[in-house]
């Protein structure tokens, strides 16, 4: 069985269409499924649509949040609850086509534990987005040990054994897309374009996806605390032959009093930095104190 786990905050204008067609497709091709939505706290009628569905559709499950807690503890949740062998994270958005599931699932049957579906353009996104995109990913592989691979969303197939490789890890600050990629295992790659949104907007702010940026960055290297230390040796050693060069400087010319202005700069670029220095730290400071908390990533109030 193929457990299909979509996320869904808000999704009352797709999610019916977005079922037809898994319907539809799973029907065509004999797919034993199951559809699992994990509820993220929507405040329409998502929920009322999905319950509705399931009285006339038994492969449709459903689990309700509390409240919003986000795609990556909805992501959580449908890995921990999904059934099947072989589970295929999809946004019922229809921005990544579900025609592509048979593929992923023939490329699983042929031996992949791992089918990645990558996006060939981004030319359905801004300009900003790609331009950001592109940097995100360049920094991230930049600085970490584990690469996570370029326009590689959510969507993929993963066999049971990675799933469960997954469901074990107890941290709760969990940047997915570097998890499926840490895990390791045999992975293929299946290439596709990807339309626009047919249906309601996107849920990811700029401010949403600077904050996931960060959680990628400082939940796989400790790069920047290094880089930093470096910056640190190499202002010291600076600001030591400027002392050595103004010592000298002084004795050979005399006391000189003029030099107010760069030395406010200097003031200025060293408490700059030093700030800086401090807000990488917090950072992962930050994501110390959440761990510590041990909280639960989600709060479930209802099953279907």
């Amino acid at each position: 069985m193929i457990s299909i786990i979509c996320p869904v905050y808000n999704e009352q204008h797709s999610i019916r269409q977005f079922i037809i067609c898994i319907k539809d497709l799973m029907l065509l091709n004999k797919v034993d499924y199951e559809l699992l939505f994990i509820d993220d706290g929507s405040e329409d009628k998502t929920l009322d649509i999905i319950e509705a569905e399931k009285a006339h559709t038994p492969n449709i499950r459903a689990v309700s949040f509390s409240r919003n807690f986000g795609k990556e503890a909805a992501l959580t949740a449908g890995l921990k609850f999904a059934k099947g062998e072989a589970v295929i994270p999809i946004d019922v958005d229809m921005q990544d086509p579900p025609e592509l599931i048979i593929d992923l699932i023939n490329e699983w049957k042929r031996g992949a534990q791992i089918v990645l579906a990558k996006r060939v353009d981004r030319s359905s996104d801004t300009l900003l987005k790609r331009c950001t995109a592109k940097a995100f990913y360049y920094m991230h592989n930049k600085l970490s040990a584990h690469k996570i691979p370029e326009n590689v969303g959510d969507f993929r197939l993963m066999g049971r054994v990675v799933v469960d490789h997954i469901n074990s890890l107890p941290e709760t600050q969990r940047f997915m897309k570097g998890l499926f990629s840490w895990v390791g295992f045999k992975s293929s790659t299946i290439h596709y374009t990807r339309p626009c949104r047919e249906n309601g907007e996107s849920k990811f702010t700029f401010w949403k996806l600077w904050n996931l940026a960060l959680e990628g960055i400082t939940s796989f290297s400790t790069l920047p605390l290094k880089i930093w230390t470096y910056i640190g040796v190499c202002i010291a050693l600076l600001s030591f032959c400027y002392g050595v060069f103004i010592i000298t400087l002084a004795l050979l010319s005399g006391i000189d009093v003029p030099g107010y202005s760069s030395l406010i700069v200097i003031i200025l670029f060293l408490g700059g930095v030093q700030l800086i220095g401090i807000g990488i730290l917090g950072e992962y400071i930050g994501r110390i104190y959440m761990e510590a908390k041990k909280r639960p990533l989600f709060i479930i109030e209802r099953e279907l």
